[in-house]
């Protein structure tokens, strides 16, 4: 396998709300991201390259507008916070900067345990807005999951990334100090505490094939 298929949308999710734990704003979320992506990239998870990151304005809504920066610096930068601040559209003056998604690849393992390099892995967002500061992660692979997305068994690769997952997630949650929250199932799978639930086996032995919708 020398790439993997990517799903259109999320395949599990994991969110954390942070309300209790965690002051709301720019700085405290760039400062959370910074916390979450340290452990990702212990994990070879995650190496950050870039931010992206929407607007809003208050009372109206949303422009449409995306905005990019790259990380030529840490995450825990003091200076980054006033950086994104300063790529505001000129047409938008009031807008505030709305979930700042943390953009770059990670690392699986093949069925022979090679190790490749896959862009946007996992996915990692905060979300800054005033009503409370909160954290979601995301994935849209298939090597997290005991069968591949055409419904085959693949347990040489679950094996060797499923667990990483796993403990990514014990550890993001002992350093939040707040259990996540298992995202709503999709098509493409449902989300445990620690991982993607293995669904069920028909009677060959083969899981849903989902690659209709790839």
């Amino acid at each position: 396998m020398a790439a993997l298929f990517r799903a259109p949308k999320e395949c599990v999710s994991w969110f954390w709300d942070l309300e209790e734990v965690a002051a709301p704003g720019l700085e405290s979320a760039l400062a959370t991201a910074a916390r979450m992506a340290g452990v990702l990239e212990r994990f070879e998870l995650l190496f950050p390259a870039r931010l992206e990151y929407g607007w809003y304005v208050f009372g109206e809504g949303f422009p449409g507008v995306t905005s990019t920066v790259a990380l030529t610096t840490s995450l825990a930068d003091p200076h980054l916070p006033d950086r994104l601040r300063g790529t505001r559209p000129v047409a938008c003056p009031s807008a505030d900067i709305d979930d700042v998604h943390v953009v770059g690849a990670g690392m699986w393992f093949d069925a022979t345990g090679k190790r490749r390099r896959e862009p946007r892995l996992v996915e990692l967002s905060v979300d800054p807005l005033p009503v409370g500061l909160s954290a979601e992660l995301s994935v849209h692979h298939d090597v997290w999951n005991w069968f591949d997305f055409s419904g085959r068994p693949h347990p040489e690769i679950y094996g060797a990334n499923a667990p990483r997952l796993a403990l990514a997630l014990a550890e993001l949650n002992s350093l939040l100090g707040v259990v996540s929250e298992p995202g709503e199932a999709t098509y493409f799978g449902a989300a445990t505490h620690d991982g993607v639930a293995i669904p069920e086996a028909d009677d060959d032995g083969l899981g849903p094939d989902l690659t209709d919708l790839l």
